[in-house]
């Protein structure tokens, strides 16, 4: 029995073999073309003898094929096993774009390693080990970059090499967490190259040549761990789809903008910076909506005092609290009653009279909690409306 014949012959769909041992669902071949899973990479789909396959895994060297019964045929028995064409060829692209992508990465961060791969029905990812901050720019040149070496349909080719050469190689990317213990285990290690682009020590399945990879969709970045950055990316009908789909977005934006796709982030910065504008602005109106409201309750005398006592809608407690500051300057008390469902008050006082106490009263006669200083306090969570806090505190 032996390893996988997988990556070394990653073309192969049907073989006829010999099985060398079963149990239960579990059977092993004199020798396989199915890919178990690792190294980021699925395990291979399809039958043997007619029986489908649910898992394959290498269990100390043996490719271990779980099946979804148990087999009628036995130890010695010739099988065929064929493997599903499709989810083989999408693999192969994928694992193929993840060196490209690798490749792409080599022209523009300062410093890289590999940190993690994994390839799903959806996506696939790759982890880089990078002090370089991968922003925007850099996912789109990314992308850019990897879809070059695609369109210039680069050789993709494999062999053995002494794992003392591939130490002394420099551009060798070596993925310490898909192919760990590798180096030191075997005495030789498999180097997949594309052609004057990326070289990597990997046990995958691969295209011949980077055109066979299809259109790369880079989806985003995200931060898994310290010093790393994962992207992730499509092939296939994946990426087609998504590319049809942030472009239908992106076309639908730039009309909205009245712009050209060309002009698009041009157009949206304009926009936002606009937004911000008008933000502020309406922000100042509404401020001077309140300080005038605010300026416009009825002064009454109280203890001999000035007060000015009534109630507000539409503003929330900090910005009142503002205000009341601001307006308070001719008289001696300032008293903003808030009406919503749970009313809140401000008190601003020249400090005569403690606008602390004033909220310590309001919610001891009708609940709630707050409190502050001499000259300035507020409270919230009264258990009544604003027209009879205003009525309480009036005279």
């Amino acid at each position: 029995m032996s390893n996988s014949l997988a990556p070394a012959h990653p073309t192969m769909r049907a073989f006829d073999a010999t099985v060398a041992h079963v149990d239960g669902r579990e059977v092993t071949l004199e020798e396989t073309y199915f890919y178990p899973e690792g190294g980021g990479q699925p395990a291979d789909r399809g039958v043997i003898g007619g029986v489908d396959i649910e898992h394959v895994r290498s269990v100390e060297g043996e490719v271990v094929h779980e099946l979804a019964a148990e087999p009628e045929f036995a130890v010695g028995d010739e099988v065929t096993g064929v493997i599903d064409d499709d989810f083989r060829t999408y693999c192969m692209r994928a694992h193929t774009a993840s060196h490209a992508l690798y490749g792409a990465a080599r022209h523009i961060f300062d410093d890289l390693g590999y940190g993690g791969f994994d390839i799903s029905n959806e996506k696939v990812r790759v982890d880089f080990e990078t002090s370089t901050t991968v922003d925007d720019d850099a996912l789109a040149e990314l992308g850019r970059l990897v879809n070059r070496a695609v369109w210039d349909s680069r050789e993709v080719s494999w062999e053995e090499i002494p794992v003392s050469e591939a130490r002394e190689r420099e551009e060798v990317a070596f993925n310490v967490k898909t192919e760990e213990g590798v180096f030191a285990d075997e005495d030789e290690v498999r180097i997949v190259t594309i052609d004057g682009w990326d070289w990597g020590a990997c046990g995958g399945t691969h295209v011949a040549n980077t055109i066979e990879i299809g259109p790369v969709e880079i989806y985003g970045r995200s931060n898994p761990g310290e010093g790393l950055t994962r992207v992730e990316f499509a092939v296939g009908p994946s990426a087609i789809d998504h590319r049809a789909t942030v472009e239908a977005q992106a076309r639908n934006a730039a009309a909205t903008l009245d712009s050209s796709l060309e002009s698009l982030g041009e157009a949206a910065t304009d926009a936002r910076s606009t937004r911000t504008d008008l933000e502020a602005e309406l922000a100042s109106l509404k401020s001077d909506v309140l300080k005038t409201r605010l300026a416009g309750f009825e002064t009454v005398e109280r203890d001999g005092l000035a007060w000015k006592i009534g109630s507000v809608s539409g503003f929330e407690a900090n910005d009142v609290g503002e205000a009341a500051k601001a307006v308070r300057d001719d008289v001696d008390v300032l008293v903003a009653v808030g009406e919503s469902s749970a009313p809140f008050i401000v008190v601003a006082s020249a400090g005569d009279v403690s606008a602390g106490d004033v909220v310590a009263d309001v919610t001891d006669e009708f609940g709630g909690g707050g409190g502050g200083s001499p000259t300035f306090a507020q409270g919230g969570g009264l258990g009544t409306d604003a027209a009879e806090i205003v009525t309480y505190l009036r005279p």
